[in-house]
């Protein structure tokens, strides 16, 4: 079985995309396999709850193998989880802003230095987990480039079904330029709230949009609860967590991963 790399992206911040990913190698862990989380968002949110241990803002990350300044390979930085079978490339300080600036202005072959950095470690795991910047920058179309598949994960609120096009037409064009593979593998709605009337009626918008465009939003939608927040900063699976309520949502993410690793 070959790797199977995803990129959770949003130019929006505050969708839950950290979160999401963190409870994605959960499921994939629990269905023994061997997973790396990649932390591409300069905020390293994901570094500090995947990680088995604190790291150090000056200890090497992802910043250095993306830098043409720096030699470190993916290699060289990945660090242990909070799990066993899963590892982290991780991202502490200010140093992957610092890298972002000087993506903008390299040359040929910028949008490809993490997929030639994964190419090294891809056949070590099973599934790889990139949570992209908040942002369609470099960081961003360099995590595209190297995913197989895009994971979208929005809200059913006016401004992320607004952004939604935007994304689509960065995942278009990264397509096209950089990697032909490239497919999206579902949407992702998270923290829905299903009583209030905006919730169901900008669930219907993303939903409307992601059917002209073909694209599948996976169901039921992530259900705005306080389980998977604080699992979450206590670095636990929803199934660690001991309640009824988080054991189902963590069946639900387990479905996700089923459907998001069958999109081909």
């Amino acid at each position: 079985m070959t790797t199977r790399i995803l990129a959770l992206c949003n130019q929006k911040g505050g969708v839950g995309k950290s979160t999401t990913t963190f409870h994605l190698a959960r499921a994939a862990i629990t269905a023994g396999q061997r997973v790396l989380v990649v932390d591409l968002d300069p905020q390293g949110n994901l570094t500090s709850v995947a990680a088995a241990e604190p790291v150090p803002e000056d200890q090497v990350g992802l910043a250095d193998v993306l830098s043409s300044r720096a030699e470190e390979t993916a290699r060289d930085v990945i660090v242990s989880g909070v799990w066993e079978g899963l590892d982290v490339l991780p991202t502490t300080g200010e140093a992957l802003g610092f890298v972002r600036d000087e993506l903008v202005v390299a040359g040929a072959g910028r949008e490809g230095r993490l997929r030639e950095a994964l190419t090294e470690v891809a056949t070590d795991y099973d599934l790889i987990l990139i949570d992209c910047a908040p942002s369609l920058d470099q960081l961003t179309i360099n995590g595209l480039t190297a995913a197989d598949a895009a994971v979208v994960v929005t809200q059913s609120k006016l401004w992320s079904a607004n952004g939604l096009a935007h994304l689509l037409t960065t995942i278009d064009n990264v397509r096209r330029y950089y990697n032909p593979g490239l497919t999206v593998a579902g949407i992702i709605v998270n923290q829905h709230e299903e009583h209030t009337v905006a919730g169901r009626h900008w669930r219907q918008e993303l939903q409307e949009a992601a059917t002209a465009r073909s694209l599948t939003v996976l169901t039921p939608p992530v259900p705005k609860r306080a389980a998977i927040a604080d699992a979450t900063e206590a670095a636990r699976g929803l199934d660690e967590w001991g309640t009824s309520e988080a054991t189902t949502l963590a069946g639900l993410y387990a479905d996700y991963l089923t459907t998001l690793e069958g999109a081909r």
